[in-house]
């Protein structure tokens, strides 16, 4: 595993982030009235960690990721690719309560109406995602629960941990359309891949990334 030794970028700022690579590195603490401290420490866009303490309690408090931009949060339609992949390798703490995770926006980003927030866990440390439990996708050899909710959140969940690998994206997301978890042929607007930290147990606890990429055409 790659080590982050000489960082290039550092901040401790809730909305700290550095662009690098093509790519946004962000520290996203966006539960600031619940979140305790978090630095990250950037070598490059796939290669960098976080440090966080937040307390006993199960409510997220941050979302430290890497994630690339498409078409300046614009997106591009779904129909307009034959490939979405993403190599990724993270690691969390093994303490505390989290998930490492895809996080990809789809026909806008953030809360509004029609977006679609879409998350595949490749790593679960006793966290329940929203919604409920509906169905379940296998690929790759790899078993995921899917749960979902009325407010346009699909979550794949993985059974097993993956540390590193390769997702093919597009074909997720069309099984979720032809499921009817998705609108038809939404634009793809952002796509990142970090770790939701919900408590760390009041100490501080380490998440590291060692590569992410994104490819679409």
């Amino acid at each position: 595993m790659r080590n982050c030794r000489s960082p290039e970028f550092t901040t401790s700022d809730p909305d700290g982030g550095w662009s690098d690579g093509g790519y946004y590195v962000h520290n996203n603490m966006w539960n600031t009235e619940e979140a305790g401290p978090e630095t990250l420490r950037a070598c490059a866009y796939d290669n960098w960690y976080v440090e966080s303490t937040q307390p006993d309690s199960t409510s997220v408090k941050t979302y430290p990721n890497v994630h690339k931009d498409i078409n300046n949060l614009n997106g591009k339609p779904f129909n307009d690719y034959s490939v979405i992949k993403s190599t990724f390798a993270g690691r969390g703490p093994g303490t505390g309560i989290y998930d490492v995770a895809y996080d990809l926006w789809l026909n806008g980003v953030g809360n509004g109406p029609g977006v679609t927030e879409v998350m595949v866990w490749t790593e679960n440390h006793k966290q329940v995602p929203a919604g409920e439990k509906l169905t379940t996708y296998t690929a790759a050899g790899f078993t995921y629960d899917v749960w979902a909710d009325d407010e346009g959140y699909v979550a794949f969940v993985s059974r097993s941990t993956q540390y590193a690998g390769t997702l093919d994206l597009k074909a997720m997301i069309a099984w979720a359309i032809g499921k009817g978890l998705i609108p038809p042929n939404p634009t793809v607007n952002q796509i990142g891949y970090g770790i939701e930290f919900c408590s760390t147990g009041g100490g501080k606890a380490r998440f590291t990334l060692s590569d992410f990429s994104v490819t679409m055409s």
